[in-house]
């Protein structure tokens, strides 16, 4: 019963989402109506117990249509409408990342301990363990060091993008 209504539920909302995207003039309201009717597409894969495939959907697709929406607002200028005033921003950063430190501190002092306790068995996968516990392990033992040259290559390619978006809307300006 519980199945049926949330299938139903995420249905309506993943049709009303793509709905939005083929009928909107605005290119960021599509591309962000297209971001949440993914969301909403994994939760499919959440109600049919294939967690591992939901987030992957979220993390891909998702993902992708962030990066859609980025190149939307630098190619398409969608964003000079809108006028932004910052006041001081560096102290504005600053102290969020103070306080964003400072939450994290508090909040993750008692599973300091929990962690600890558990690393040693979570470092022993059994076969009884579920499938995403199992890919997780692998990913983050076996194919640690690739995964992570193959986020820094990610993170590097992001900031090349911004940074070559950046030049060309400075001198347009100038």
């Amino acid at each position: 019963m519980f199945d049926t209504l949330a299938f139903y539920f995420f249905a309506t909302l993943t049709l009303g989402m793509a709905l939005v995207v083929v009928t909107t003039t605005n290119i960021l309201y599509a591309m962000s109506a297209l971001a949440t009717s993914m969301v909403f597409v994994s939760a499919f894969f959440f109600l049919l117990n294939a967690e591992f495939l939901g987030v992957v959907q979220i993390l891909v697709y998702v993902g992708a249509v962030v990066v859609m929406y980025a190149f939307g607002m630098m190619f398409f200028n969608a964003s000079e409408d809108v006028v932004e005033r910052a006041h001081a921003p560096k102290l504005v950063v600053v102290l969020a990342g103070l306080i964003a430190l400072v939450l994290v501190l508090i909040l993750g002092a008692p599973f300091i301990s929990e962690y600890a306790h558990n690393l040693q068995e979570s470092l022993t996968p059994d076969l009884i363990s579920s499938n995403t516990k199992l890919i997780g392990f692998t990913l983050f033992t076996k194919y640690l060091v690739a995964f992570e040259v193959g986020a820094l290559l990610l993170l590097v390619a992001l900031v090349g993008a911004i940074t070559g978006a950046l030049k060309k809307s400075h001198k347009k300006e100038c």
